[in-house]
């Protein structure tokens, strides 16, 4: 008897993830809720863990193929395995009578099919903690989530500023990976002629990136395959080497064909929509920054366990903003050509990570101090960066605060992050010749640059909101008396 497990609902109206990593091969046996492979959707990376226990008759695609939600992703079985064939979608002629429908269908006619779909059912429900990682409750097992850059320890995480950008940055596209050996696992041999099992071809990259021996490896995944848990708790028997680029130059004329998927297709799609349907203007101001700067030295020294450093100061000046010029907390429903002003701030911010630019965002941030919002955003940059923001995080902004001054440049026209009315972004803070009080000095000065809908406002109340700003930054006493 067969059983298949069909890609489930990944939330937030997603409809397709693509596969990033297959942690099983056929022939293998899974028991419930094993994680069987990494899938990467538009807004996240998930692990996926399989609802039936058994033996492995087919994977339903190779590594980064897009399977669609409700298409057979893996068949279980307790009898004979199939050919082990990859991708090809068949399961032996045996099994593909035997399939059941997708959790939520119709029943079954095997009463032991219908309660096993039953019970999956009830678990993603109740909480059981069988469920997606990242979409529902834990068992409190300890299950690791995946990590997609070097881990990062604790005293790091707590110190980490945003890494901002409105642009795509170097890494145009998905990494080009090597090819996956026709043979499941069959990677190399060890000196006593033992097969060394690697089914992803992530997990060889990382090795040969570490430098790890793959042969020294004590396997711990389901088959003896060497998992990418394997590979991050193995020494290292050689410098690690740098990582490849992620897109070869061309060399010769040659052309380089990405593909646009995942989250580079998202990204492209929503600000595509942006371009076409707002009206978008821009408005800069050049600011002196020194009583900002003072300002965040002052935190540090008076409270420096707070966190609180310049980003936050300049989210808690947005907010209040907004409070006073709440046209900009805004989006227009085109369909029933109304202007919607919001009543909560929800922030977003870019971050430049592994996976591309991710805008996750800070709901209700007026009503948190600014302790919070700088412990919220520190809390969703480390996220970002490693993969693990849930949709919901990267849902349902108003207005964006943009710092692209950490790339070194001064000032940007940045598209609209759709549906929001409005972003505004900093450049880099560095010393040039300023008049104060009609004398020539050397002053730490930034540009602050405003998009926005021309729909939901006119250039004077996004003059006045840019210019409450600046004056923030200059005298952040001001912000006192909004407070």
């Amino acid at each position: 008897m067969s059983q298949v497990f069909h890609l489930p609902d990944l939330g937030e109206g997603l409809t397709d993830a693509q596969i990033v990593e297959w942690q099983v091969a056929a022939g293998d046996e899974v028991a419930v809720d094993q994680i069987v492979a990494v899938v990467e959707t538009a807004k996240a990376s998930v692990d996926l863990p399989c609802p039936f226990a058994g033996r492995i008759e087919a994977l339903h695609g190779e590594v980064g193929d897009t399977v669609m939600v409700g298409a057979p992703f893996v068949t279980v079985g307790d009898g004979t395995v199939g050919d082990g064939t990859v991708g090809d979608g068949t399961a032996g002629a045996g099994a593909a009578s035997a399939l059941v429908d997708a959790p939520g269908s119709a029943d079954s006619a095997d009463p032991a099919q219908s309660a096993a779909a039953q019970t999956y059912r009830e678990e993603e429900r109740a909480g059981s903690g069988n469920v997606l990682i990242g979409y529902g409750t834990s068992d409190g097992g300890g299950r690791r989530r995946r990590r997609l850059g070097r881990r990062r320890g604790s005293a790091a995480a707590a110190s980490v500023e945003p890494v901002l950008t409105t642009a795509f940055g170097e890494r145009g596209g998905e990494e080009l990976l090597p090819q996956v050996p026709d043979v499941p696992g069959a990677v190399g041999v060890t000196d006593d002629g033992r097969a060394i099992r690697v089914i992803s071809p992530l997990v060889r990259r990382l090795a040969a990136e570490r430098g790890v021996d793959l042969a020294a490896i004590e396997p711990t995944g389901p088959g003896g395959i060497v998992t990418r848990r394997d590979v991050e708790a193995a020494p290292a028997s050689a410098p690690a080497r740098p990582a490849e680029p992620a897109t070869p130059a061309p060399t010769g004329g040659a052309e380089v064909r990405i593909p646009l998927t995942g989250v580079r297709a998202a990204i492209a799609e929503k600000l595509s929509r942006s371009r076409r349907e707002i009206p978008e203007a821009t408005t800069w101001v050049d600011v002196d920054a020194s009583g900002l700067l003072a300002m965040r030295d002052q935190l540090r020294a008076s409270a420096p366990e707070s966190g609180i450093g310049l980003f936050a100061i300049m989210a808690r000046i947005v907010v209040a903003g907004l409070a006073r010029h709440p046209e900009l907390n805004a989006s227009v429903d085109v369909q029933r050509s109304e202007i919607v002003r919001h009543g909560a701030v929800n922030l977003s911010f870019a971050v430049q990570s592994p996976r591309g630019l991710m805008v996750p965002v800070v709901h209700g941030a007026q009503a948190i101090s600014t302790r919070q919002l700088a412990a919220a955003v520190r809390d969703r940059t480390q996220a970002a960066l490693e993969g693990r923001l849930a949709p919901a995080q990267l849902t349902g902004g108003t207005f964006t605060l943009n710092n692209y001054g950490v790339f070194g440049v001064d000032g940007s026209t940045p598209i609209i992050n759709h549906p929001e009315a409005a972003m505004l972004g900093m450049g880099r803070i560095f010393e040039r010749p300023w008049v104060v009080e009609g004398a020539l000095a050397v002053r730490p000065i930034t540009q602050l640059s405003l998009t926005f809908d021309h729909r939901v406002c006119d250039g004077g109340t996004a003059g006045g909101f840019l210019r409450f700003v600046a004056d923030c930054v200059e005298r952040p006493g001001t912000l006192l008396a909004e407070l």
